[in-house]
């Protein structure tokens, strides 16, 4: 079994749900509530609670780390490729620039320069 690169192929519904993710957890509301779940964890050992209530609040924090790391990850992962190629297509066009190159027919640019094009604002179509 292979798998593919977030970024390869269209956007499927967990990559929408990675970049929801992503939104979500730089948001100043989600760090209030990890503030909020941290302040419970304590509160819970703090008062002496039951076993149970200590096993239940860490394994929800728990449950909710190991969430965000995947989701997280595909995002990255699609960031990472969507650099990657906007960085390729800036050397492919720097160097057909400098080999002279650059093929100028009716006002347009070589091949280079049309991938470098397509490559802005990549990350936002992966």
């Amino acid at each position: 079994m292979t798998f593919s690169h977030p970024a390869d192929g269209k956007r499927g519904r967990f990559e929408r749900l990675a970049e929801a993710a992503s939104n979500l957890t730089s948001s100043p509301t989600f760090s209030v509530f990890c503030v909020l779940l941290v302040l419970l964890f304590f509160a819970v050992h703090a008062a002496g609670l039951s076993t149970e209530w200590q096993i239940l609040v860490g394994d929800t924090m728990t449950a909710i780390t190991l969430l965000l790391l995947a989701l997280l990850k595909n995002s990255e992962r699609r960031a990472e490729h969507a650099v990657q190629r906007k960085l390729d297509a800036i050397a492919a066009a720097l160097l057909e620039q400098h080999e002279g190159r650059v093929e100028r027919h009716e006002g347009r640019d070589g091949d280079a320069h049309d991938d470098l094009r397509k490559a802005i604002r990549l990350e936002e179509r992966l």
